[in-house]
């Protein structure tokens, strides 16, 4: 039987482009969205020749996340791969957006990702093995004015995921953190930024920074950054997992 990646926010963009990348390394594919778009992505996913199982529902609620999860578990077999990728952005000034967007950011970029991370967790550590992405953002590594919830909610996906892999250093379960810069998506219009200069500025190649992060992944990688820049190849990878050595020694660059 093939194994089994399941990956969350997998409709367009970054998540469908990892789990293009997956199902054709054999990959069976569990997906999520909150959209019928999701039900396209499976019938896509499903020309490379694996088994693909969509499921949709509001990531931002306890009851679509946990949803996911059981339907992912009761396909009977071992999640082998999980990519949590599924997150939002909300620009503007923090002056004028409304609360409820605010927290729809961090229900789904936060407590989403700690929700899933959970199961999946508890579901790899007895099992010795498993491989586990979370998709954060260069946005986690500075300040994001007009971008004020979203950045630390992405600062926060990235301690966690290197948190979490120094736990979980001896179990036989890696994870990885991937953190794109600006990627020829539709995330900042998603987002309001449509007229914003980063939408309209220089972006990394879609399909380079998802074949880099799962390349990263594969090699147990601590985590990989995107700048924004003109060159689709500039990226960075650390295979330390102690957190305040990302830029030391272990840091290798490659452009």
């Amino acid at each position: 039987m093939s194994k089994l990646a399941m990956i969350s926010g997998s409709s367009s963009g970054i998540g469908f482009e990892i789990a293009r990348i997956l199902g054709g390394m054999g990959y069976d594919l569990a997906i999520s969205g909150a959209s019928d778009k999701i039900h396209d992505a499976k019938t896509e996913l499903e020309k490379i020749g694996v088994a693909v199982y969509a499921f949709q529902a509001d990531a931002a609620t306890y009851d679509g996340v946990e949803g996911f999860w059981q339907f992912t578990k009761d396909l009977g077999r071992n999640v082998d791969i999980a990519v949590l990728n599924v997150g939002i952005g909300l620009g503007g000034a923090f002056v004028d957006n409304r609360l409820e967007d605010d927290f729809r950011v961090i229900a789904i970029n936060i407590s989403g990702t700690v929700h899933l991370a959970k199961r999946v967790v508890q579901h790899m550590v007895p099992n010795k093995a498993g491989r586990i992405m979370i998709v954060s953002s260069l946005s986690a590594t500075t300040p994001t004015p007009y971008e004020t919830v979203y950045g630390p909610s992405k600062a926060f996906g990235f301690m966690f995921s290197e948190s979490l892999r120094e736990e979980l250093r001896d179990t036989g379960v890696s994870v990885t953190a991937l953190l794109p810069g600006a990627t020829n998506t539709r995330f900042h219009k998603n987002a309001g930024m449509a007229t914003s200069k980063i939408d309209h500025g220089a972006k990394n190649d879609l399909h380079v920074v998802a074949q880099q992060g799962v390349d990263a992944l594969m090699q147990s990688e601590d985590s990989l950054r995107h700048s924004r820049s003109r060159s689709p190849k500039s990226y960075s990878t650390a295979s330390t997992t102690v957190p305040h050595r990302l830029d030391g020694p272990d840091l290798r660059i490659s452009g």
